[in-house]
């Protein structure tokens, strides 16, 4: 009849014909590229040094923010979250604290760890502390007050002790071998002598609005 249904008998022959098919070849071109990339060394300046402790925080840095440029208004501006390390010359034995944002690596605090900072802890926080100090992370010296928070109070403790050890490094440095200090960081210190956070009126007011907790 010619409306008979077709019978399942033709599907075998299908198979069998997908089964005399050629199989594909493996595709096994080679291209080698237009440019070639040779490996750079990148130099990050902590070649000559050794990292005497390093610790996972967030930095904040008080001034005026991007928006507020120029208008004398200032505030808690959040710099990112990164190792801050303190660092020692294997050469001239002395210490800084150098910090980078976590994913862009930008430099966001780089200071010697100058014997007279003061470590002072943030109103209302005991993961925090704030000090002042002339930071060389954007090419000049400019004095910052920042605020670094971490994770617990047991490792902004931490923090504290291995700061002041590092100053006590700094400061044996600075004295030398006969006593006399260098003029260079004799001048330095008579700069930072009032960049404390007891007797200095810029951080006085930072500490009055703290940078919010999370």
């Amino acid at each position: 009849m010619a409306d008979e249904e077709p019978t399942a008998a033709a599907a075998p022959a299908e198979e069998a014909k997908d089964d005399d098919a050629a199989p594909e070849e493996e595709n096994t071109a080679h291209f080698e590229p237009v440019v070639q990339l040779e490996e750079v060394e990148v130099n990050t300046g902590e070649e000559d040094e050794e990292i005497l402790y390093s610790v996972r925080a967030k930095l904040f840095l008080y001034g005026e923010s991007l928006l507020d440029k120029g208008t004398g208004i200032k505030s808690w501006n959040d710099r990112g979250i990164g190792e801050a390390k303190i660092l020692k010359h294997k050469e001239n034995g002395k210490t800084r604290l150098l910090m980078r944002q976590e994913k862009t690596m930008k430099v966001i605090a780089n200071h010697v760890v100058d014997p007279r900072i003061v470590l002072e802890p943030n109103t209302g926080s005991d993961r925090s502390w704030v000090w002042s100090a002339f930071d060389f992370s954007e090419g000049e010296l400019v004095e910052k007050v920042f605020a670094l928070r971490m994770k617990d109070s047991d490792v902004a403790a931490e923090f504290k002790k291995k700061f002041e050890e590092a100053q006590k490094i700094n400061a044996i440095e600075e004295a030398g071998a006969d006593g006399a200090p260098d003029a260079a960081a004799d001048e330095a210190a008579e700069a930072l002598a009032g960049l404390t956070t007891g007797g200095n009126d810029a951080e006085e007011e930072a500490k009055t609005e703290e940078p919010k907790e999370e």
